[in-house]
């Protein structure tokens, strides 16, 4: 299955990887910033600048997410785009989606259903956007 790796348009990953990371620096801010905050508790507080942590660490989490559906993809030989999208969405909800709400129930989290909601909606799309990007550029 990893001689598969050698086929791989690596562009693509890293155009899939920048399109995962622009849709959730929007998603987080732009489309969702005050339903996020309120997800986890921090409403009516100043927004922080940011430590690179928190720009670096999803996109590199990003990217290893887009390898691995990459490498998924070229195993499974996933070609057309009917196919990329069904991939986008199992893995967008069955594999993202879920671990993220899964993450979020725990006492910890003061809106752990809305966090799920905000949070795995991007990461379904996410994938979805992913794979069809992958595909499309195979």
């Amino acid at each position: 299955m990893f001689h598969v790796l050698q086929e791989i348009n690596w562009i693509a990953v890293l155009l899939a990887a920048l399109a995962s990371a622009v849709l959730g620096g929007l998603w987080f801010t732009v489309f969702f910033g005050k339903a996020y905050a309120l997800a986890l508790g921090r409403e009516g507080k100043p927004a922080e600048k940011p430590a690179p942590l928190f720009i670096a660490g999803p996109f590199v989490c990003g990217l290893i997410t887009t390898v691995t559906m990459a490498i998924l993809i070229y195993a499974l030989n996933i070609e057309s785009l009917v196919d990329a999208i069904l991939f986008g969405v199992i893995v967008g909800i069955g594999l993202l989606t879920s671990t993220t709400v899964n993450t979020a129930i725990n006492p910890n989290m003061p809106r752990p259903l809305l966090y799920g909601l905000i949070s795995g909606s991007y990461f379904s799309l996410s994938g979805l956007i992913i794979s069809i990007v992958l595909v499309i550029m195979k």
